[in-house]
């Protein structure tokens, strides 16, 4: 398997992970309640928005590498580590499921800028580079409205 192959199967498995986050975050924006619901429904909508674009960046590295990015609901579940969302706890506690969504994709972040790094891989880089520090950032947020 060429270097640049790796990292495309990585980042297809990265892009299903995104396409199962964004659902959820669409699902938590659609089915909270509680007193924070107004607050909750709105940083949902900002996460999913991100999200998407997230997702589009995603699958036009893999495009850039000579990849075909998956497109497929099935290819999204069946190779995604991250699970839909079924059930939506009330109020703040459904930050716990975003938290987890982003602690799982920050880790596979973190691997594709190790491979793309073997494989001096700049462009790869510089977008993972650039997805770790918001979602970093999304990150301390969540968890900081949670505390």
């Amino acid at each position: 398997m060429k270097a640049s192959n790796q990292v495309v199967e990585k980042l297809n498995k990265v892009l299903s992970d995104l396409q199962v986050v964004y659902q959820n975050q669409r699902t938590l924006h659609w089915l909270v309640k509680g007193g924070d619901f107004y607050m909750l429904h709105n940083l949902y909508e900002k996460y999913y928005t991100e999200t998407a674009e997230e997702v589009d960046e995603v699958a036009e590295r893999i495009l850039m590498l000579g990849g075909v990015p998956y497109h497929q609901f099935s290819e999204y579940i069946e190779n995604a580590q991250v699970k839909p969302v079924v059930e939506v706890p009330k109020g703040k506690e459904s930050l716990k499921l975003a938290v987890n969504d982003y602690e799982a994709l920050l880790a596979s972040y973190r691997e594709v800028l190790e491979l793309a790094g073997e494989n001096n891989d700049e462009g790869t880089n510089a977008l993972f580079s650039d997805l770790i520090s918001s979602t970093e950032k999304k990150l301390w947020m969540l968890k900081s409205t949670l505390a």
